[in-house]
Formats: C-alpha cells, sequence, structure tokens
C-alpha cells in the first residue's frame, strides 16, 4: 500500500497512510509485543478494513498485539482475549467469544 508513496513526506500522507507507515516503523524493530491506541479513529471503513488485516497478518507472525478500540462490535471480532472499561476500570474481561455472549455487552454495545 506505501510503495507507490515512498519517496512522499510522512507528514503529507493520509490518515490511513500514517498509521501504516507507524506499523510498519514499529515492525523494524522485531517487537514481541506492539501497543495500539484508537488506530482507526477518524479513518475511513476501507481503511480501517485493511489496517485490520495487516494486524491480523502481524499476528500470524506470533507478535502479540495489545489494542485499545472504542469499537466494541470490531473489537470484539478481531481480538482473542479482552478487557472492557467504563469510566477508567476494568468491568468485564474474557475470552471474546464469552464477552460476546455476555448480557451486560449485549445490552450496552449491540442493543440486544
Amino acid at each position: 500500500m506505501l510503495k507507490a508513496r515512498k519517496t512522499q513526506l510522512a507528514k503529507t500522507l493520509s490518515g490511513g497512510e500514517q498509521q501504516m507507515l507507524a506499523i510498519g516503523r514499529s515492525l523494524m524493530s522485531s517487537p514481541k509485543l506492539m501497543l495500539l491506541d484508537e488506530m482507526s479513529l477518524g479513518l475511513a471503513p476501507l481503511i480501517v478494513n485493511e489496517l485490520y488485516k495487516v494486524l491480523r497478518e502481524i499476528r500470524e507472525r506470533g507478535i502479540t498485539i495489545l489494542f485499545v478500540e472504542q469499537n466494541v462490535r470490531r473489537s470484539l471480532t478481531e481480538a482473542d482475549r479482552a478487557y472492557i472499561m467504563e469510566t477508567g476500570r476494568i468491568v468485564l474481561s474474557g475470552n471474546v467469544e464469552e464477552l460476546r455472549e455476555e448480557e451486560k455487552v449485549k445490552k450496552a454495545y449491540f442493543g440486544d
């Protein structure tokens, strides 16, 4: 995705391209763990889908990813484990399959 922009200054890239660049830069240090905070904030849905595709590829390399995301529906699709916070406190945590079935999660985030 960024190959066509290799001569372009980073500050002139789109928001999604800047996120991809940041992820690429972090991979240069061969991390065991990546921390991502609101990586999809303000980005178009197609770009967000591309970013999550890249995260899945990174995860397949054996790199652990800890991400903070307000899109609970997407987070519970992409993650293995989740921590749900309210007013700065963890109120639920566990395997995402279990959390998706939790009544409190269904009511608060899925409108069930």
